[in-house]
C-alpha cells in the first residue's frame, strides 16, 4: 500500500479563518484536513481541496461528511448537540466529545460545573424575568446561554428597562456580577485522548467593543504565582471536563485574583499569536492531539509576540492587495494573514503579528500597521 494512503484524515466541522490556518498546518505534517462548509465563499473553502457542502445542524450531512475520517472535529461551537451526540452513536471519532463541548456551548451549564469544580469564576444566576434580575442586582452583565461570540449575546445592564429589552428577546440567559477588571488574559492548553497536556504561556487580551482586537504573549508584568494559578486552571478544566483538543480559557485579572471568563474548545483568536511566536503552533497542536499525536513544544520562540486583528474598514482608499504591498516594505518584519473573507465593517478580516523584545514597542507596530490594512491610512 503507498504510505501516503495510510496518513489519516481529520474532518473539521465548519470552514471559517480557523479551518484555513489549521489547513495550512496539516500541510506540514503530511495530513489530509477536510472541511465541512456552508458556503463556497468561505474562507477555508476557496483553498482546501477536500472541502464537503452541507448544513453543521443537519444530522445527514454530518453523517455523510464524517466518512472516510479518521477523527472529526470543530472551528466553531454551533454544531448542535444531538447532532454530535448522533455521530458519536454511531462511532464517529469526535474530539472535542459532545459531554465535553457543551461546556463551551452553553454558558449556564459551563458556570455550574465551574461551581462544582471549586475554580474561581463570577458570581452568576439564570434568569428569566425582570425580578430575576433586579433580585441577583444591578449593574450587572446578563448572556446569552447559548449562540454569543465576538461580543454578540452579552449586554451591560444598567437599569431595569436595560433588562427588559433583552428579556422580551425570548433566549436564555444568565446574569453575572461586573467584574472590576484590571485586565483580560487567556491560557491556551492541549490536550490529547491519552491525557498529556501542554500548557501555551499566559497572555493578555484587549477587547474593543467586544471583539478581540490585540493579543500580547506572554502577558507583560504578570508574576509567577499568577501566570502558575492560570496554568492550574487551565489544567484543571481540561482534565476534569475531560477535553481532547485545544481549549481557550479565557480569564478576569481582578485585585481578588483570577475569575474564569468564557472556554473555547478550538483554536482561539488569543493563540493566533503562536504560528510564529511558539515552536508549536496552536493549529498544528490541535491536530496533534485529536491525532493523539505526542504534543509539540509550547515555548516561545521570541522574548515576546504581539497579534493585531485585522478588521473590514470603511470603503474607498487603497485596494488591500496595495496595502500589503506598502506594509511589507514598510515593516518587513510583520507577519501578515489574510482570510480571504469578503470586507465588512467590524469584520475580522485577517491578523498581523510582529516578535521581539520590546512589548510596547512591538505594540506599536502591530497596531499601526493592522490599522494601515484596515483604513488604508
Amino acid at each position: 500500500m503507498d504510505a501516503a494512503t495510510q496518513l489519516p484524515t481529520v474532518g473539521m466541522i465548519g470552514a471559517g479563518q480557523l479551518a484555513r490556518m489549521t489547513h495550512q498546518a496539516a500541510i506540514a505534517l503530511g495530513q489530509s484536513l477536510k472541511v465541512l462548509a456552508g458556503d463556497p465563499a468561505e474562507s477555508a473553502a476557496v483553498v482546501t481541496p477536500a472541502t464537503t457542502f452541507g448544513d453543521y445542524r443537519s444530522v445527514e450531512d454530518l453523517r455523510g461528511f464524517a466518512k472516510g475520517c479518521t477523527v472529526v472535529t470543530f472551528d466553531h461551537e454551533h454544531v448542535p448537540q444531538e447532532a454530535v451526540q448522533a455521530l458519536v452513536a454511531e462511532g464517529v471519532e469526535v474530539q472535542p466529545r459532545p459531554e465535553a463541548l457543551i461546556h463551551a456551548q452553553d454558558k449556564q451549564v459551563m458556570r455550574s460545573r465551574l461551581a462544582g469544580l471549586g475554580l474561581p469564576q463570577p458570581r452568576w444566576a439564570p434568569v428569566d424575568s425582570i425580578s430575576d434580575v433586579e433580585a441577583f442586582g444591578l449593574p450587572c452583565v446578563l448572556k446569552a446561554a447559548t449562540g454569543g461570540y465576538d461580543g454578540k449575546g452579552v449586554w451591560m445592564i444598567d437599569t431595569p428597562a436595560d433588562a427588559q429589552a433583552v428579556l422580551a428577546s425570548g433566549i436564555r440567559l444568565i446574569a453575572e456580577e461586573r467584574m472590576p477588571l484590571q485586565r483580560e488574559l487567556a491560557v491556551q492548553i492541549a490536550r490529547s485522548p491519552r491525557g498529556e497536556t501542554a500548557v501555551y504561556p499566559v497572555v493578555e487580551t484587549v477587547q474593543t467593543g467586544g471583539v478581540c482586537t490585540e493579543v500580547i504573549a506572554p502577558a507583560p508584568h504578570l508574576d509567577d504565582a499568577t501566570a502558575a494559578e492560570a496554568a492550574r486552571i487551565a489544567v484543571a478544566v481540561a482534565t476534569e471536563l475531560d477535553v481532547c483538543g485545544m481549549l481557550a480559557v479565557e480569564l478576569f485579572q481582578t485585585s481578588k485574583g483570577l475569575f474564569v471568563n468564557e472556554l473555547a474548545m478550538r483554536a482561539h483568536n488569543s493563540g493566533h499569536w503562536t504560528i510564529e511566536g511558539a515552536r508549536t503552533s496552536q493549529f498544528e497542536q490541535h491536530l496533534r492531539a485529536v491525532l493523539d499525536y505526542p504534543l509539540g513544544s509550547t515555548e516561545t520562540a521570541a522574548p515576546y509576540t504581539v497579534m493585531a486583528n485585522v478588521l473590514g474598514g470603511r470603503a474607498g482608499g487603497p485596494r488591500l492587495d496595495e496595502r500589503l504591498q506598502h506594509l511589507l516594505a514598510e515593516d518587513p518584519g510583520a507577519h501578515v494573514h489574510l482570510y480571504g473573507k469578503a470586507v465588512r465593517p467590524g469584520r475580522k478580516i485577517g491578523h498581523v503579528t510582529v516578535c521581539g523584545d520590546d512589548p510596547e514597542t512591538l505594540r506599536r507596530r502591530a497596531k499601526r500597521a493592522a490599522k494601515w490594512l484596515q483604513e488604508g491610512e
